[in-house]
This record gives C-alpha cells, structure tokens and sequence, in this order.
C-alpha cells in the first residue's frame, strides 16, 4: 500500500536545499523548517502548527522560549556576556552554589555541551583514581555499557559500538571495558577482575538506544558494587535529568547520588549552550589550575540562564508533571497497541517514552509513519531504526496529551 504525505513548500525546500548545498551533511533531518516555538508548540516557516514530541532530544523540558529563561538570558546579555575565567564574573559563583545547591554536591565544574562534559567526568575520574585512589599513571579503565551514547567526541566514539558513528574515525582511545547495559553481573565480574578500575559511566535510561529503561533496582546495586570497590558510579544525566522522566534526576527513582553527575541539555531550557559536572570535594578537588577549562565554560549568560531554567522546573513542578502524564501517555499508547499491532512495545519513564514499531531496524517504516505525524501536526524522530522516541515538553497539559494520542493512532493507523 503506498503512502503520499504532504508535499514541502517552495520556501521550505529552497532552505532545506540551502542546508545540503553549504552544511556538512552531519544529520538526516525529518523534512520540516521550524521558524518559532512557544510551550509545546512550533510552527513551521509556512505558519504550520505542530506539537513537538521530541523537545530537542529532551533540551526543551520548560517548553520553547520559556519567558522566564528568555527573560534572564536578554537581561544579562545587554551588561556582560564573556569574560573567559582569565577573570572571575558577578554571575559565575551566584550560579554555582545554586546548582550545587540544587544537585546536593560540593562543587560544579562548568562547561558548555554534554559531550565537553562527559570528556570532563572521565578526565576528573582517571585522575582522582590516580591521585586518590593510587592507580598506577595510564592504568585506570573505566567502565562502560553496549549502546550507550554519551556523544560524538574522538573519546566518546572510542568506547560506542555504533559502527555508524565509529567507521573511519580511529586510532581509538584506549582505557575502556564495555559490559551489556542492565546486566548487574557483568558489572561485578568487571570489578572483579580488574583492580584498576576508576568508575562506571552509565545512562540511567539508555535514551538514543530506543529510551531502554533497565530493571528495577539495577543503578542502586551498581552504585553500591562500586561503593565496594572503590570506583566512581558517574551518572550521564544529560538526556535523562531536569525533571525528564518524574524525578529531578533519574537515579532519584532509585535513591541514588552518583559520585559524579553530567549535565546538559535542558540546564538550560534549550536556550543557551550550558553543561556541568558536578561532585564531592574529594574527587573535585583533584583539578587544579591550567588543568581543565573552557573559555567560554561558566560565563555570565549562561550562568543566568541555567538558574532561571532550574528555577522554573522548581517553580512549575515540572518532575510531578512529567510523572504524572507519562503515566498518562504510556497507557494511551499501550492502548493504541492492543488497536493496532504496529506497536510492538511501549517503554519509557516520565515523559523519555518510546514506541517499537512491528519492523526491522533496517526498515523505513517508523520514518515514513514520523513523516505522517508531520502531517497530522506532530513532530517526532526515529532511533535506531524502528524506535519512535515520544518526549513533550514537560510543561504539556493532560488535554494535549490526550489530543497528540489521537494524531499517534490516526497516524498509525494509515499504516496498517
């Protein structure tokens, strides 16, 4: 059965032809120019209107151009946007005991994009292990799970197993054993047998890898296995944190504090560029001067932004809204799947959800049915193939919820 779906304005394809013609061609964009965003909306460059299901990989939990977050960001940047830390800022130590604070640690290290953070979580681990722990120099491993995704960094890509993202790319960076994610054995075993072990860098919920969700109980053992053996448990929360999944942080589902937390992405609300590392004197301290930074790490902007973003997750009991209407959405959807057998598995926590579309991984179906979401007014992209990611803004409302469960099952149902 063939499927037409609506056909692209000239203003949409003379820009989207723009991007192929001068941009590296880095991504695979779903056909759409967005033009203006406000809440759970955006609106294309032809004033189409769409719910956004994908919250820029989960950046834009306060909704699009939050006034607030806007609000700060103006605000500061009509006196001083940039320093460098050559000199200290009126905004950089008001924003680290907030987000300290806010996060339970001692001390922050900021820096502008989850990758740049993660690369700091594992320098700041290897050399606490050598500094503290008495690792021997270049011996300390850290460990790892299949299909994790923590960026696209030399590093980073060093210890994925997404060949996609791999190919071409090497020599690769040594220092890592990878273990199967959600598998608490393999993590002892690892521990076991290997005495320099520094720490465990681990997504609470795997979110590129199709929003994996691990079982009950997996991070609050993993934490206490590396408790046992001296390793840091380092928590890349930079998809999964900021009110995301029903919790101010995902391991908070599982009383969990990791030794160090990564940060990104909605820190800021999707306004502004901000990350942050964030852990204990103990293993902070280690840093000294000329040994890690960032220029433009911790400037004013973004220290003004990252409060007025976190604010409002406070203010508005974004953590409460997501738990509360994941619920909502993954019965929903469950629902649409004893309709319609296209869903094969809906997973998720808070309002991180996935759908797994009755199709290989090498299909193009769960595309083509984003394609039809488009059409229909939502806007949602695949993973890994035949996963479907489903991650409002955390400021959508149960009506809305209901109204983009509709859209889904119309959508769906055009395939079947």
């Amino acid at each position: 059965m063939t499927h037409t779906t609506e056909k692209l304005s000239s203003k949409s394809e003379a820009l989207i032809e723009k991007e192929n013609k001068y941009g590296a061609h880095n991504y695979h964009p779903l056909p759409v120019v967005l033009d203006r965003g406000e809440g759970v909306y955006v609106w294309d460059v032809d004033g189409k209107k769409y719910f956004d299901f994908l919250s820029a990989y989960s950046a834009v939990n306060q909704g699009h151009c939050h006034p607030k977050i806007i609000g700060a960001m103006v605000k500061q940047a009509q006196t001083m946007t940039l320093t460098s830390r050559a000199f200290h800022n009126s905004q950089l130590g008001v924003y680290e005991e907030y987000v300290t604070k806010y996060f339970g640690f001692d001390k922050v290290l900021p820096m502008n994009t989850g990758a740049e953070a993660v690369e700091t979580a594992l320098k700041l681990c290897r050399k606490w292990a050598y500094e503290v722990k008495g690792t021997p120099e270049n011996q300390a491993q850290i460990i790892v799970c299949e299909n994790n995704f923590h960026g696209r960094t030399t590093t980073i890509i060093s210890f994925s197993n997404d060949e996609t993202a791999r190919k071409s790319f090497g020599p690769f960076t040594e220092g890592f054993i990878r273990i199967p994610y959600d598998d608490i054995e393999a993590l002892e075993n690892a521990l076991k047998s290997n005495k320099n072990i520094a720490g465990f860098l681990v997504e609470p919920i795997q979110g590129e890898a199709g929003v994996y969700v691990p079982t009950e109980g997996y991070l609050a053992k993993a934490k206490a296995l590396c408790e046992q053996h001296n390793a840091l448990f380092i928590a890349d929360e930079v998809q999964t944190g900021i009110a995301r999944t029903g919790k101010l942080l995902a391991v908070h589902h599982e009383n969990v504090q990791p030794d160090i937390l990564v940060l990104g992405k909605a820190i800021s609300g999707g306004v502004y560029p901000v990350s942050a590392v964030l852990a204990n004197d103990a293993i902070m301290n280690v840093i000294k001067p000329g040994q890690h930074g960032s220029t433009f790490g911790g400037n004013p902007v973004a220290a003004a932004v990252a409060i007025a973003a976190l604010e409002v997750v406070k203010d508005e009991n974004l953590s409460d809204n997501a738990e509360k209407l994941g619920i909502l959405l993954r019965k929903g959807l469950n629902e649409i799947a004893e309709r319609n057998p296209l869903i094969t598995l809906v997973r998720g926590k808070g309002l991180l959800n996935a759908i797994v579309i009755n199709s290989g991984e090498d299909s193009d179906l769960a595309w083509d049915i984003c394609l039809r979401f488009r059409d229909y007014g939502l806007l949602a992209k695949p993973t890994h193939g035949n996963k479907i990611r489903l991650a409002p803004p955390l400021v959508i409302t149960e009506a809305q919820i209901q109204e983009c469960l509709t859209i889904i099952e119309k959508a769906l149902n055009d395939f079947r």
